[in-house]
């Protein structure tokens, strides 16, 4: 998955440190993406967190730190699973949360050139933006 879509896999799954092997850490892929869009308690804490509005756990604030490299290189760290829980993530937030998708854009896409730049991809895999 391109690298816009990757931010919310990021976001899900916390994906974190690097690695000498120059992806990102696996440590988190085993967190359940769908247990954190479906509670609104994680949900608002992760996000407060990405947005500076609230305290974050040590995931957050690594995911917090790699965000603007991922969004970078085109997610090129990210490993397979990251992608996987991308496109779930990004199709939630897209359709169930779009206000605080329009937050997140505005926080970390402001001149909307990854939404651009990734868009045909996104639609390929039934994400309409």
């Amino acid at each position: 998955m391109k690298l816009f879509v990757a931010i919310f896999a990021l976001l899900a799954i916390a994906a974190a440190q690097e690695t000498p092997a120059s992806t990102y850490t696996s440590k988190y892929d085993n967190i359940d993406v769908d247990e954190i869009l479906k509670s609104d308690r994680l949900f608002k804490n992760y996000f407060q967190c990405l947005t500076d509005e609230g305290r974050c756990t040590p995931e957050g604030n690594e995911l917090k730190r790699i965000l603007p490299e991922a969004l970078e290189t085109n997610c090129a760290k990210c490993s397979e699973g990251q992608r996987t829980g991308a496109i779930k993530a990004f199709s939630y937030l897209n359709e169930n949360r779009p206000e605080e998708w329009k937050v997140l854009r505005m926080k970390y896409d402001p001149e909307n050139k990854y939404i651009e730049q990734y868009r045909d991809e996104a639609e390929k895999n039934g994400i309409k933006l």
